[in-house]
């Protein structure tokens, strides 16, 4: 088969990093690079382990201010989804500079399968159980994420469970032994365990939002005739919907005669839709400002935000298959309040970024390195709004709990995960077999080393309830570890999950994505490079 003839699909998801550059210029651009990068796929076989029947479809597109192209693909074999395929192509001046991928090998599996895809789905629904929703839906890919590639079938079930979480759940069934080789939900929480407007011409409207974590703050709303709606049209149209305690559907958008919105008191149901109006907001100009990213998928498209999910819902989510993010009400203060700091909207809202990224698959060590990438940019998020009602810290989800000053309840403690009693401070090779939101750890304690260094934050230090000192906050001994700070910590982060990881990167690759990261920014061998380095060993990533 003729590689440069039939190599390429092209699907872009993305547009460049390029900014102050007119569309027409941006898409004539963006053509060049993908041009430049398919040559370098069609010539580079070896490289990017391609077999013959590979095809590679562009997800994203990133070009860096000192003109190096990034290009990521997803791949197929002979039609099929190749799951732990995707490579990113790394190029400058039209030469092959590098490939980030965990595919080890150019060997691909026989296409005939012994399991067909409604014996897969009899294999997978023992594993569900009983409580679906709808049909459960097979497809066959290659499944490339594990040793070799094997061939296999992606069974999805969705339902609700017990906890009125939905669950979207997909089982990797060997489609010749029938073995279930992987698991993970589509539907990514906080904790373990239709845009309703119809408004045709709405107008820009600015309002007061009368939170309940934030105190008063700004709302960008819409006038649509003379009734306002909680639509932020400056956002791409990104809609905040009241789910009534329903758990099926979108919600209806919330309106009123007034741009004031809420009363500080969980006694107005547009209290929480502020919180979360405002915290969706907010992670939007932290993504943009910092890192020049248009939106969730970087097409300026605004998402929906449904709040007053389900009856005592003491969870949050992100869907993929809705492209929302989803706020219950907890016990309404009781034990919890409704899940809607600011910390856990940009947590929700960075699990979306996530997907239209590295999409790391979510179990496994990627599936706790994508949960850490969520409670990284929460925490930023929070230093970014630097709201005196929520003192920006490492703490997740600490002003979901009422009477908490010394933040001794909270989601995760980044500085020091143990503190939940369950996640892990340190690597270890079993870790990928434990809940993601604990297997986090590791990533989160890592992130807060390289920005902060073996500090202990103010008021977890010895003689209050954590107790801590420097030599709690290394697995290592290195109490000497002096951090570079959060801007550059969090560019190294972000570099490394939209350019160097690929969606079944584990601990170790994600060692090698932030050093590439840090080389690319502040160059090979430098301190922030040398610092990176440093604090991934102080979590005994080596």
């Amino acid at each position: 088969m003729n590689a440069k003839a039939s190599l390429l699909c092209l699907a872009i998801a993305s547009t460049l990093a390029v900014a102050a550059v007119p569309a027409e210029a941006a898409q004539v651009q963006r053509s060049a690079v993908i041009a430049r990068a398919n040559t370098l796929v069609a010539n580079h076989a070896t490289a990017l382990r391609r077999a013959a029947g590979d095809a590679f479809i562009v997800r994203d597109v990133i070009v860096d201010a000192d003109g190096t192209e990034h290009v990521r693909y997803d791949r197929t074999y002979n039609g099929l989804p190749v799951i732990g395929g995707d490579v990113v192509v790394h190029a400058r001046n039209g030469k092959l500079t590098g490939v980030s991928q965990t595919l080890g090998t150019a060997a691909r599996p026989g296409l005939n399968a012994r399991i067909s895809r409604d014996q897969a789905i009899v294999e997978a629904g023992a594993r569900f159980g009983t409580h679906f929703l709808g049909a459960p839906t097979a497809r066959t890919v290659i499944y490339a994420a594990g040793v070799a590639p094997v061939l296999a079938h992606e069974v999805v079930f969705n339902g609700i469970k017990a906890d009125q979480t939905p669950t979207e759940m997909h089982y990797i069934v060997d489609a010749n032994s029938g073995r279930i080789l992987n698991q993970w939900d589509g539907i990514h929480t906080a904790r373990p365990g239709s845009d309703s407007s119809s408004c045709t011409n709405p107008v820009a409207a600015t309002g007061t939002g009368q939170t309940l974590t934030l105190g008063d703050v700004v709302l960008n709303t819409a006038l649509c005739g003379s009734t306002y709606q909680m639509v932020d049209t400056t956002r791409g149209n990104g809609a905040t919907n009241n789910m009534a305690m329903k758990t099926s559907g979108m919600g209806t958008v919330f309106t009123g005669t007034t741009n004031i919105w809420g009363n500080n008191l969980l006694s107005n149901s547009q209290t929480v839709a502020a919180d979360a109006h405002y915290g969706i907001a907010t992670t939007w100009d932290y993504y943009k400002n910092t890192f020049n990213r248009n939106g969730i998928a970087n097409d300026g498209k605004g998402a929906i935000s449904r709040v007053h999910y389900g009856r005592n819902y003491a969870n949050a989510f992100w869907s993929d298959s809705c492209f929302c993010m989803t706020f219950g009400d907890g016990d309404n203060g009781a034990t919890i309040l409704p899940l809607v700091a600011l910390d856990v909207a940009a947590h929700e809202m960075s699990h979306g970024v996530m997907s239209r990224t590295a999409n790391l698959i979510y179990s496994g060590e990627s599936g706790g390195l994508n949960e850490a990438n969520s409670d990284i940019f929460g925490a930023m998020v929070e230093f970014y709004a630097n709201n005196p009602e929520d003192t920006p810290d490492y703490v997740i989800g600490e002003e979901l709990f009422p009477n908490n000053a010394d933040m001794r309840k909270a989601i995760r403690w980044m500085f020091k995960p143990s503190l939940d009693g369950n996640s892990r401070d340190c690597y270890s090779s079993n870790i990928g077999s434990i809940d993601v939101h604990y297997s986090s750890g590791p990533a989160n304690h890592f992130f807060y080393l390289l920005a902060e260094g073996a500090v202990v934050p103010q008021g977890f230090g010895p003689g209050t309830w954590a107790n801590l000192t420097p030599s709690a906050l290394v697995c290592n001994g290195n109490t000497a570890l002096v951090g570079i700070g959060r801007a550059k910590a969090a560019a190294i982060w972000y570099k490394a999950i939209t350019t160097y990881m690929t969606n079944s990167t584990n601990y170790a690759g994600a060692r090698a994505a932030t050093l590439n990261a840090a080389a690319a920014l502040y160059g090979n061998g430098s301190s922030e490079y040398n610092a990176v380095a440093a604090a991934w060993s102080a979590v005994n990533v080596n």
